[in-house]
């Protein structure tokens, strides 16, 4: 998911930077299918905040249950889950600033249409 999150992002700013010069993009067809992304990356943000949510209060709660009773064990499930948590946080940070910066993408489209006039810079 990084990978194609990172490489549509790259790829829109290339577009938007190369048609700057030449402005033969449709801008309206261009738009639909950015919209289609935005949509994909937004259900897979929210999966991850979800998920990453999860595994925190997890974690929270096998903490408080450390500090309430040491059991080599517990400490050993609190270890595993803050190695899987930092990934998970990582991640969630790759996709929010993808999909706000897909929310520029698109304002900066929606600038280069003709409806798009009222919002200038």
């Amino acid at each position: 998911m990084k990978n194609r999150i990172v490489n549509y992002m790259d790829y829109i700013d290339k577009l938007l930077a190369e048609d700057e010069q030449k402005q033969e993009t449709d801008y309206d067809e261009l738009i639909k299918q950015h919209l289609i992304q935005i949509d994909f990356f937004m259900h897979e943000r929210l999966v991850h905040l979800l998920v990453t949510l999860a595994f925190a209060i997890f974690g929270f709660m096998i903490f408080v249950a450390l500090v309430m009773n040491f059991q080599p064990g517990l400490l050993l499930l609190f270890a595993a889950i803050l190695v899987l948590l930092i990934p998970y946080i990582m991640h969630y940070y790759l996709l929010e600033n993808g999909v706000q910066k897909m929310y520029r993408q698109y304002d900066e489209m929606l600038r280069r249409t003709k409806k798009g006039s009222l919002w200038k810079k």
